[in-house]
């Protein structure tokens, strides 16, 4: 049975940049689960109709098809229990299912204040219009407007990262001494930024860079390998 991933894509088919699909990305190497790739673009809405809503990451695995990267993952670890396990437990997946919760409300809207002009830029023509009329009536604000103090954004994420800092500054990962789904929900946030912007998100003295940079390198180093459209 083959494992079929759609992923956000921008103009260049091999620049993949959404964070809940990196998520999932991350999740199929932890797993050591081969899958093919199918980039998709915001307007192509019909190519994911058969999942029964609109947006990626959209995963088939032969006659089973599942959205949300939650989902996903809890898809992943129940379906392939015999591959390295994404939680370590019920404990670690309720841990990781606050990690989401933490990040998607408390870091997740200043990382995308930071990046989402830069989105624009890499997006194919055909998605820019949805995506800047789509976003600007949900912010109640131009894309450029977003961030007017890019150092007053960077302050308030750091301050939003400090339970990261404190646990990594006792472990090397949050999922203890290898990363697991409670680092991916964060680095993928990580990703984002790295594949569409120059923005590096924090300072390279930070703790969590050093963090961001084992990261990189985990499974193999397949996210350091992954092209982005800006160097960060």
């Amino acid at each position: 049975m083959t494992i079929t991933l759609y992923e956000l894509a921008g103009a260049d088919p091999d620049v993949r940049f959404s964070p809940f699909v990196w998520r999932i990305r991350l999740a199929l190497a932890h797993k050591q689960l081969d899958h093919d790739s199918k980039p998709w673009r915001f307007t192509e809405k019909d190519a994911i109709a058969f999942s029964g809503q609109g947006k990626v990451p959209v995963l088939v695995d032969g006659d089973r098809t599942v959205h949300d990267s939650w989902d996903i993952a809890c898809y992943l670890e129940d379906a392939y229990p015999d591959r390295p396990s994404l939680f370590g437990g019920d404990g670690g997946r309720a841990g990781a299912f606050f990690v989401k919760n933490w990040f998607e409300t408390q870091a997740i809207p200043h990382v995308a204040k930071l990046v989402i002009a830069d989105v624009w830029a890499v997006l194919d023509e055909k998605d820019k219009e949805y995506f800047r009329t789509s976003r600007e009536e949900r912010f109640g604000k131009k894309l450029e407007e977003l961030c007017p103090d890019a150092a007053a954004t960077r302050e308030a994420l750091a301050k939003a990262l400090a339970p990261m800092r404190q646990t990594l500054a006792g472990q090397p990962y949050l999922g203890g001494d290898a990363p697991n789904f409670m680092d991916y929900v964060p680095f993928a946030a990580f990703m984002w930024a790295r594949c569409v912007s120059n923005e590096p998100l924090v300072a390279d003295d930070d703790p969590l860079a050093q963090w961001r940079e084992r990261m990189l390198d985990s499974n193999g180093g397949m996210a350091r390998a992954a092209k982005c459209a800006a160097a960060a």
